[in-house]
């Protein structure tokens, strides 16, 4: 029986079948010995063969109990997935999600601070597997006159770089149209730091839904994580319709959200470092006039990327991005994850 992922809650997956049923299933200890070096061998999104449920008995001389369990046993090929260094040293990598349409980051200015380094990992990260990102800002309405300046200039940054940038005020429902007009029949991934707003504006793509928001931290201007797991909800539908629409398997022609707990930091992953400055793409047009081949960016002679960076073609923060990227070899994270 083949199906979708569209829930994990770290040890069950749930698998809308293509016959319209859902299925909660594990997965053996011995699929996940087959050289998944991942925290998550089975990411939302994936299609996956699995098993009917069989009735396991255990018995003993007092009693004996009967378990239905369906196992998945197959993941199908992913035409790509999101992907990043798990924060679990005892493992490699963590999979956001696969096959994905395109990707949607929410960072803030403000109220917290998303840094530029996260933003270019995780866009790097999705430039590595050709997934779309759009960018979308929220909290505008928090935000002082000097920091709507900071964000205009970001939007600028990245809008020309060439990745779609929306002004959000998920509180206020402002830009909440036009996102989910980009939204329709795509199967999008949501991510951000913890405490941007990603509940709050998914809450809003789906009313009634009503996931899970909370303060952030006013004394470290930090989120605080409210999404444990990660799920694919159904696009364009009211809350009371949507479990129903999932178990009876309707939805999906509209498009599917996939919301993932928030993240603190987004370390690069199965990538070669020779490969980075091709993940840049103003960096990798301007890579092209290098005199070296090889050109690392970093001290050759005749390096155009360098020569572009001192006549501000290319910005500072997104050149210390790539640096830190370079640098990640020093933590061992160029390493294969399959």
């Amino acid at each position: 029986m083949q199906g979708l992922v569209i829930k994990n809650t770290g040890y069950w997956y749930t698998v809308l079948t293509d016959e319209g049923s859902t299925v909660d299933c594990k997965i053996k200890g011995s699929f996940r010995l087959k050289g998944i070096r991942s925290t998550n061998p089975v990411a939302v999104g994936d299609r996956v063969t699995i098993t009917e449920p069989t009735q396991n008995t255990i018995a003993d001389k007092t009693h004996s109990t009967g378990d239905m369990t369906a196992f998945i046993t197959e993941i199908a090929d992913r035409r790509n997935y999101i992907i990043r260094k798990s924060q679990n040293l005892s493992k490699a990598s963590h999979i956001l999600a696969a096959n994905v349409d395109q990707a949607v980051l929410v960072v803030t200015v403000n109220h917290p601070q998303t840094s530029t380094t996260f933003i270019d990992r995780f866009l790097a990260s999705a430039e590595a597997y050709s997934v779309p990102v759009i960018l979308a800002f929220n909290k505008k309405d928090l935000l002082s006159e000097e920091d709507l300046h900071y964000q205009e200039m970001m939007m600028t940054l990245y809008d020309t770089i060439g990745y779609k940038c929306l002004a959000l005020s998920a509180l206020h429902k402002e830009g909440i149209a036009e996102l989910s007009s980009l939204l329709e029949g795509k199967v999008t991934l949501f991510s951000g730091n913890s405490g941007v707003g990603k509940s709050t504006i998914l809450n809003a793509l789906l009313p009634g839904v009503n996931l899970r928001t909370a303060e952030i931290s006013d004394a470290h201007n930090t989120g605080m994580h409210t999404t444990t797991f990660s799920e694919m909800l159904p696009l364009n539908i009211q809350a009371d319709a949507c479990r129903d629409m999932q178990s009876r398997g309707q939805a999906g022609n509209r498009g599917w959200v996939i919301d993932t707990p928030g993240i603190k930091g987004f370390g690069s992953f199965d990538m070669e470092q020779e490969e980075i400055c091709s993940y840049f793409r103003e960096i990798f047009q301007f890579s092209k006039d290098c005199r070296f081949n090889n050109c690392t960016h970093t001290h050759e002679p005749g390096c155009a990327v360098r020569k572009a960076l001192e006549e501000h073609y290319i910005s500072e923060s997104r050149y210390n991005s790539y640096l830190s990227m370079l640098n990640d070899k020093d933590d061992g994270k160029y390493r294969e994850a399959f």
